[in-house]
Formats: structure tokens, C-alpha cells, sequence
């Protein structure tokens, strides 16, 4: 089982620069690397202070001068948002720029808070469908003199200018139902899931899905999956509990950014009471402690083995939580010279 490293940059108040941010998240992509990490993914987000990521092509350009080993994904673009030559163009560029170390993950999106400023109108549904045509034709414009009439775009032959160095980048779904599984395996693509937070019930079922499609597709050659979550690994059994606390406190805002009901000033969405909080019992810090991957690093271990034995082809390192920089560092570099060794 191969490791790696989701990330983005994440603000929680103006006191710290976007560049100082930058920064942050490139030091933490070359301690994952110097760490032998496989990969380090980065995402498309919109308007929101909680996640940045407008074009994770940029992120990873610069990444690319800045790294000599470790790949570098989308992990995700959102399909809807792009149109086919427009992404096949760009994820070429980004491919020369790495010297063909990229990964280009998609998915269809998930906060209704970017469909609402980019696509007014778009429902899951209508992205998922996005994401259908949109994976094909990206591989048909790396090929060459493509014309496509679809439901959603169309257009006179065409090549994708530049061309990647890889003949195709490795494409990777992002997953969870049935439906999907069986769309990335179909089309020979790799497949990316998590559970959030509902646990290693989740993470099974996940796998089981992945398998169904798989055997219903004996014509393709079995593609590989990766578990994304959140992941800590602390020095004290008295900072597992304050990661618990904080983990808590980011998946109340993520479930605020999704429900996309309060008000948003700045890009920063307003704070949530400890009431408001305790209304969401699924966030609590003891089921963060549960569910998530947190804990020293004989307990991270016995999990992550678990994982492996599921038959999970890569494990990324979700480190997105509104701590400090220098707490993820911590955490990160704990990893990498205490659980690691213990896969390899």
C-alpha cells in the first residue's frame, strides 16, 4: 500500500498571508516527498476561505519545479466546470511542466455554494452526467483529431495542444455509489473514495462496491484504488484528544459549507456556537476519535493495516483541519519515521 498527501491551503482569519500559505503547503509537499510519499493531491475549490484551490493545475506547475520524485494529482477537479479541451489542454501543460508526474483526478463536485456562482441551476445529477462525457473525450483530445457531439459540448475535430508526456495521465474517479464505481471501472479509470466521517464500516462497504464493479468487468484490467481520510498521528494520548476536538470543529464547518445556509462574508462563513455545534452529534470529538485515523502511532498503524488487508492500493493522508502549520508539520513528520516503516 503506497502513501500520500491530500492537502490544500486553508484560512481560517485574515491574520496569516496567502502567501505565507503558499509556502506552507509547498513545504509540506517536499517533507512528503523527502518522506516517500507516491503522491501529493491537491483540489478545485470556489469563493471559499475554508478551502483554496481555484486551479490545482497552477499548485502543481509550481510543485513540479520544486519536487524530482513524488507525483503530483487533482484530487479533484470538478467535471461541470471545465470544458474537455480546456482540461485536456491544461492537464498536458501541467504534465510537461512535472515531467510526467501528474495525476489528474475528477469528480463531479459536492458543495451547491460553487454550483450556485459558476453553474446556477446544477444539480449533483446534472454534474454527475458532466463527468460522464467529460472523461472520455479528455482521453479522445490526448489522442488527436476528435470532433465530439454531445450532450453538453460539441465540437469541430480537434487535439489537445500540448499533448502530455505520458501518453494518458492516470485518471482517477472520485466515488462512493454503485453507479460510479462501475463508470470508473468501465472506462479504466482508478478510483478515489472516502468515508468522511461514517467510519470503517464505510471503508469496507467502499471497497465492496469497488470489487462488484470490478467483477463485473473481467474484460479490464483491475484498476487501483485509493482511501482518502483524514489522518493524524499524535505524540500524546492528551494531543489525540485536542486533534479530536479540532477535527470536530472543521467537520461542523465543513457541514456548514455544505448545507450552504448561513451567511458568508469575505469568503469566511459565519462561526459556528458551541450550540449550534453540539446539534450535530455525528462531529463530536469522540466520534472524530472513532471514526477518523487519529491517535499515536501504534494505534495508526493497526487501522491503516486494516485498510491494507481490504486491499487498498494507496492511503492518503488527508491533513486539511484548521490547525497550525506547525502541528500538521508535526504530525506529518511523525508519520512518515513511525507508522510508515511499518509498510515497507
Amino acid at each position: 500500500m503506497k502513501f500520500s498527501l491530500f492537502l490544500h491551503m486553508e484560512r481560517n482569519d485574515t491574520a496569516k498571508s496567502y502567501s505565507q500559505l503558499f509556502d506552507e503547503l509547498t513545504e509540506l509537499v517536499q517533507i512528503a516527498e523527502e518522506g516517500g510519499f507516491e503522491t501529493a493531491w491537491i483540489g478545485e475549490h470556489h469563493g471559499m476561505q475554508f478551502t483554496i484551490a481555484p486551479n490545482p493545475f497552477i499548485n502543481i506547475a509550481y510543485l513540479g519545479a520544486r519536487t524530482s520524485r513524488i507525483r503530483l494529482g487533482t484530487g479533484t477537479v470538478i467535471a461541470p466546470f471545465w470544458h474537455p479541451i480546456k482540461l485536456a489542454g491544461e492537464a498536458a501543460l501541467a504534465d510537461i511542466a512535472t515531467g510526467g508526474r501528474l495525476d489528474v483526478g475528477i469528480a463531479r463536485g459536492a458543495y451547491s455554494f460553487e454550483y450556485e456562482r459558476l453553474m446556477p441551476g446544477l444539480d449533483a445529477w446534472g454534474a454527475g452526467q458532466r463527468l460522464r462525457e467529460l472523461v472520455p473525450t479528455v482521453r479522445k483530445l490526448w489522442e488527436g483529431d476528435y470532433a465530439h457531439e454531445g450532450e453538453f459540448w460539441s465540437f469541430p475535430s480537434t487535439t489537445s495542444a500540448p499533448g502530455p508526456v505520458q501518453s494518458y495521465p492516470p485518471l482517477w474517479i472520485a466515488a462512493r455509489d454503485p453507479n460510479s464505481h462501475d463508470f470508473a471501472v468501465s472506462n479504466g479509470c482508478n478510483v478515489q473514495v472516502t468515508p468522511l466521517a461514517s467510519g470503517d464500516g464505510e471503508v469496507a462497504s467502499l471497497m465492496e462496491r469497488f470489487n462488484t464493479a470490478c467483477a463485473a468487468h473481467p474484460e479490464i484490467p483491475r484498476p487501483q484504488i485509493m482511501l482518502l481520510q483524514h489522518t493524524f498521528v499524535a505524540d500524546s494520548a492528551e494531543e489525540t484528544e485536542r486533534l479530536s476536538r479540532d477535527l470536530s470543529d472543521f467537520y461542523c464547518a465543513f457541514g456548514a459549507w455544505f448545507k450552504n445556509q448561513r451567511p458568508i462574508r469575505q469568503g469566511f462563513i459565519e462561526p459556528l456556537t458551541a450550540e449550534e455545534k453540539a446539534e450535530m452529534p455525528m462531529y463530536s470529538p469522540q466520534n472524530m476519535r472513532e471514526k477518523l485515523v487519529i491517535g499515536q502511532p501504534n494505534e495508526v498503524i493497526a487501522r491503516l493495516s486494516g485498510y491494507k488487508a481490504l486491499g487498498y492500493d494507496q492511503y492518503s493522508m488527508w491533513i486539511d483541519s484548521g490547525i497550525s502549520h506547525e502541528r500538521k508539520k508535526k504530525s506529518l513528520e511523525l508519520f512518515i519515521r513511525n507508522v510508515m516503516p511499518a509498510f515497507a
